[in-house]
């Protein structure tokens, strides 16, 4: 449970209490413009340097370290400041060259990468490439890459041809790599869809060998995955303080919304839900950190939390009224961001039945 925590795991959520409310709060009215103040607050806190590896100057926190800090900051919706810094996802334990020309320099805030996954709709074919000599030719498409217009390089999925798939490092200044649409989404994120014609890459930036490009996209997709299930239950959190002081306030009926039975009945179950998710996402990350595979345990968290996030701003906002749906108020801005956590790293439907197969097929699991 989230209150069985370790004097030093207390220690970490009070003080990312204190730093949100103190130093993050003024700063969220202006995101870009405190962007560089955010990040060097968080440096000052240790907590940008949760998410790096120790071998390059980071702390490397636990899964549930991080699961108490995401969920902490998301109670006071901040939980979408710069307050990380950037992780190496699948460039973990990458060999050089890639280690010095883009890992380090990833860390490092000198060059930013962009995860190439997501195959257009209409592909008839998996992005792929030839191995010939010391170069590896790459031919295809990643649609959805999520800050990919600001990025220097891509880690793609690539279908080696003979030897499977593998996670490939591609400059995105590279002859042959072409931009052919950015495009914004609903929560406010940019995104970008690369060509690859004939793009010729050092063999060398194969992270790894080839075929374990899948099993090391997936670890990349499962912690994102938990990520997202740890800000969702503290943005419950957060909803549900905003709506109980709202419903508890006077109302021009002349008793308090609060009062009336249906309103409290869909209150409960808004907490209801909350606990259960808060629960699950806590003892995950619990079996992470003990070294259990969590693939269908992470899927089930993020199903459950995103959804159970976005009933309960919906329903915040059906009992708030017209004025949540304003440009600008804090629930109509959370709509939109919760809202897109139900497709990104997975639909909630495709993940559903990646949890059947993980136990009907592949008796995998703890659930």
């Amino acid at each position: 449970m989230p209150e069985s925590l370790t004097p030093e795991l207390r220690r970490l959520r009070d003080e990312t209490h204190a730093f949100a409310r103190g130093t993050l709060a003024p700063l969220a009215a202006d995101v870009s413009a405190n962007r560089t103040r955010i990040i060097d607050a968080s440096k000052a806190t240790g907590l940008f340097f949760m998410t790096q590896p120790r071998a390059l100057g980071g702390s490397e926190a636990s899964t549930l370290a991080m699961t108490v800090v995401r969920d902490t900051l998301a109670s006071h919706n901040l939980s979408h400041l710069p307050v990380f810094g950037p992780g190496p996802g699948v460039l973990a334990g990458a060999d050089e060259p890639i280690a010095s020309r883009y890992l380090a320099p990833l860390i490092a805030g000198e060059k930013r990468g962009a995860f190439g996954f997501t195959e257009p709709d209409d592909a008839t074919r998996p992005t792929s490439g030839r191995i010939d000599g010391d170069m590896l030719t790459v031919n295809g498409q990643k649609s959805y890459v999520t800050g990919g217009a600001q990025a220097d390089f891509v880690t793609a999925l690539v279908e080696i041809d003979g030897q499977g798939p593998a996670m490939v490092v591609i400059d995105t200044d590279a002859p042959g790599v072409r931009t052919r649409q950015v495009f914004g989404s609903l929560d406010g994120t940019h995104h970008a869809w690369f060509e690859f014609d004939n793009v010729q890459v050092p063999a060398a930036h194969i992270v790894g060998k080839p075929g374990e490009g899948l099993p090391r996209a997936l670890r990349q997709i499962g912690d994102t995955r938990i990520a997202f299930a740890a800000q969702s239950v503290g943005l419950m959190r957060w909803v549900l303080e905003y709506l109980a002081a709202h419903l508890k306030a006077p109302h021009r009926s002349g008793m308090p919304l609060g009062g009336r039975e249906g309103v409290r009945l869909r209150y409960a179950d808004l907490r209801i839900k909350a606990y259960a998710a808060r629960s699950m996402v806590y003892r995950t990350a619990r079996l992470a950190d003990d070294g259990e595979n969590t693939v269908n345990e992470g899927i089930a968290c993020k199903v459950f939390a995103t959804e159970a996030v976005g009933e309960v701003v919906d329903t915040a906002i059906q009992l708030v009224g017209g004025k949540a749906l304003t440009v600008g108020h804090p629930l109509e801005t959370l709509y939109r961001r919760v809202r897109a956590m139900r497709l990104a790293e997975g639909a909630s439907d495709v993940l559903r039945l990646n949890l059947a197969r993980g136990r009907l097929d592949l008796e995998k699991g703890r659930i």
